[in-house]
Parts: C-alpha cells; structure tokens; sequence
C-alpha cells in the first residue's frame, strides 16, 4: 500500500464521478451494443457495467464499517469462493436492465461521499481486510475509496475500448 495520491476533496471528486462516467460510457447505446463484448471473447459492455456496480456495492460495506467499527474485520469469503464469472451468470448480468444498477451506483457513491465528507478523519480511519488467501490486512479508508475509483475507472475503459473497437 502506498501513501495516499491525492488530496481529499480530489479523491472525493473522483470518486463521485465515476457513476457519470459510467453511464456516459454506456449512454447511446441500445440493447444490441450493451451485449457486445470484446472481439477476443469477454464480458459484454452490460455485464461489465453491472460488475462495476455490484462490487461497488459490497466494498461500501467495508466502508461503512471502518467509519463506524474500526476493530471490525472484513470478508468477503462468500463471495472470493464463487468465480466471477459465476456471480456473472448467477446475478444474470447479462440478462438484467441496466438503468436500476445505474441508478443504485449513484446513490451508493453519494450516500458514501457524504459520510465520508461528515465523519472526522474519515479518510484515515482504518479497517482489517480478510482477503481471499485469508491474509488480514488493515487499511485505511482512503485506500478502499482509492481502489473502487481505480476498479470503475478501469472498467469504464474496458467499455470505451469495446465501443471503439466495433465503432459503438
């Protein structure tokens, strides 16, 4: 873990604005271009979208515990134990609309962002992470907060690329 790259009200910024980049990732595009995927085989731009989301979605749980029970530990064994590729198909990403995940990313990130703009030293409160190799690790919030803003920027580039690569 390195030292954190950015000042709070930047790291905040960007990691509001990922639910913007999201959908102006996807926005155009009807049901046709949402299940295109890469020409070497992957996850559709749907499917990736949903992933976003969903993982978004249980790493706010971390956040929200480190900002009120700094000695708890989070896991996520139930969900390291299953393939991606699995919870892909078991939550049928590919098979769901799009707007409700959307919707829910938007209002994950701006529920956090406020707790994280009303708790004092929120950024640096910190959390024990369980990883998949059941190695513990503590982190600070920012750290986590950091992460997701990487994973969505990311993948919000995995869809542009397939965008680009079947002229969407």
């Amino acid at each position: 873990m390195t030292e954190q790259s950015y000042s709070p009200a930047d790291l905040l910024a960007r990691y509001t604005a990922g639910p913007r980049q999201l959908r102006a990732a996807v926005t155009g595009l009807d049901a046709a271009g949402l299940d295109r995927g890469p020409s070497q085989g992957g996850w559709t731009i749907r499917q990736i979208a949903h992933h976003v989301v969903d993982g978004d979605d249980l790493w706010k749980m971390c956040l929200k515990a480190a900002l009120g029970n700094g000695s708890a530990v989070f896991a996520l064994e139930w969900y390291w134990a299953v393939a991606q590729d699995l919870w892909a198909e078991r939550w049928n990403y590919a098979g769901r609309a799009l707007e409700p995940s959307l919707a829910l990313f938007e209002a994950n990130r701006l529920h956090v962002a406020q707790l994280l703009e009303q708790v004092p030293q929120s950024l640096e409160r910190r959390i024990t992470v369980r990883w998949p190799d059941a190695r513990e690790q503590e982190v600070p919030v920012w750290w986590v907060v950091e992460m997701q803003t990487r994973h969505a920027r990311g993948h919000i580039a995995d869809i542009q690329s397939i965008r680009q690569a079947h002229g969407l």
